[in-house]
């Protein structure tokens, strides 16, 4: 169940163009664990703001796919 929820939080964050660095906070209500961060045009861009944080894996880009899926890294 939480997984789920945790895919429908990712699908509604996801931009329709660009890329977004979302974040986690593990200690929110399921449903309104993750947050946008800030929106780049470009990965790279995303990518190098993920690096600056101070613990990176806690955060993740989302993006869609060539088939408008919703994809993360």
């Amino acid at each position: 169940m939480t997984e789920d929820i945790f895919r429908k939080e990712k699908i509604k964050l996801t931009p329709e163009v660009g890329f977004d660095l979302v974040g986690t906070d593990y200690f929110a209500e399921p449903g309104n664990q993750l947050y946008l961060v800030e929106h780049f045009e470009m990965y790279q861009d995303a990518l190098n703001a993920k690096k600056e944080k101070k613990n990176p894996t806690e955060y993740f880009i989302l993006y869609k796919g060539a088939g408008g899926e919703s994809l993360s890294r």
